[in-house]
């Protein structure tokens, strides 16, 4: 089983890929955690937000793979803690099918995303920058991951 963060924008702050590449680097086979970065739309002070998203939002579609979960991260998803994203995280993996999670852009998804998502999930209650989603996610992902194996990176 992949998980592949799919995320919106490609020039990342080096702390964002460095403390990313960390994370997915400790991740084992069994789980591992791929990223695809799908460039912003081209933006103008002309240009009309929903075509942008609905442009990003094709881009990301089509970057997921065939017969993957799809899971929108939205800040109106439903919010897991830490030892149920582990649970979750048990099902994907046992479950044999690649994860897909979808992050936007500055403007959010599109909508033809969040159809397209079987779940939706948040991170917070708060918008987050979008360069650091793709941290907290990979870091979860590992903590979730320590749970499942009772390794002591996760301490309650």
């Amino acid at each position: 089983m992949h998980i592949h963060l799919l995320a919106v924008g490609t020039r990342m702050p080096a702390w964002v890929s460095a403390g990313y590449e960390d994370y997915a680097r400790r991740l084992p086979a069994e789980c591992r955690l791929h990223l695809r970065e799908v460039p912003l739309a081209r933006r103008h002070k002309s240009s009309k937000l929903d075509r942008l998203r609905e442009e990003e939002g094709r881009a990301l579609l089509a970057a997921v793979p065939r017969g993957a979960l799809v899971i929108a991260l939205e800040v109106g998803g439903q919010a897991w803690t830490t030892p149920q994203l582990a649970d979750h995280l048990a099902d994907w993996m046992q479950g044999g099918r690649d994860v897909a999670l979808l992050v936007g852009g500055p403007d959010g998804l599109a909508p033809a995303c969040l159809a397209a998502a079987e779940r939706r999930w948040s991170l917070s209650p708060l918008t987050l920058p979008h360069p650091l989603v793709r941290l907290v996610v990979a870091e979860q992902i590992y903590r979730a991951h320590c749970i499942l194996r009772n390794h002591p990176y996760h301490r309650e």
